[in-house]
């Protein structure tokens, strides 16, 4: 049921790690450090040196450990938006985040069809359903999905979850368009890795 798709024809070229400025270097060494390897959207976000810098702020403040918001849920969003924006790369870390968050495959494998699925409370369910009016062109945001935010959340905390959907939007269409490959952190689902046939067809 569940492949690991591995493609390595970039859009884009990753330089060697010595060539990039030695004050990006750390933040390699730590993902090895961390992940095993080097990010592969890393090597290619700091081909713009600036631009990584901003990127890594930004990420670390909408992750950070005490932030106010649930660590599962911030990775029920972030898997989702992948799912969305057909990003290998991205279901592939946060699938293995998720999975490591919550003790196990069960909800990186029920997501994508959350609305079937028994495994998701009413306050992940709402989130999700906001994920998706976000994400999706053709969904909006209205008034009764934001009062039921507000039932779970207050303005600081939907500040942060928004922040956090529009975040990983940008991260999965960037990573989607210069076609990152998936680096092998987690099990893909078919329906991701049919996705991925059909696109090299």
């Amino acid at each position: 049921m569940f492949n690991i798709c591995f493609s390595y024809d970039m859009r884009v070229t990753e330089k060697p790690i010595s060539s990039y400025p030695w004050y990006l270097r750390p933040f390699f060494w730590n993902q090895k450090r961390k992940y095993g390897q080097v990010l592969k959207p890393a090597l290619i976000w700091a081909r713009v040196p600036r631009l990584f810098a901003a990127i890594a702020i930004l990420y670390g403040v909408l992750d950070r450990k005490n932030g106010p918001i649930d660590p599962v849920l911030r990775s029920l969003i972030t898997v989702r938006v992948s799912q969305i924006n057909e990003c290998r790369f991205c279901i592939d870390i946060n699938s293995a985040m998720l999975a490591k968050r919550t003790g196990s495959m069960n909800k990186v494998e029920a997501i994508e069809q959350w609305q079937e699925s028994e495994l998701f409370d009413n306050k992940e369910r709402v989130v999700l359903e906001y994920v998706e009016a976000v994400t999706y062109t053709d969904q909006q945001v209205d008034d009764d999905l934001s009062q039921r935010l507000h039932e779970h959340f207050n303005e600081d905390e939907i500040v942060e979850l928004t922040g956090l959907i529009a975040f990983q939007n940008l991260s999965s269409k960037f990573n989607s368009a210069l076609d990152l490959p998936a680096q092998g952190f987690c099990r893909l689902p078919e329906s991701a890795d049919r996705n991925n046939e059909k696109s090299n067809v």
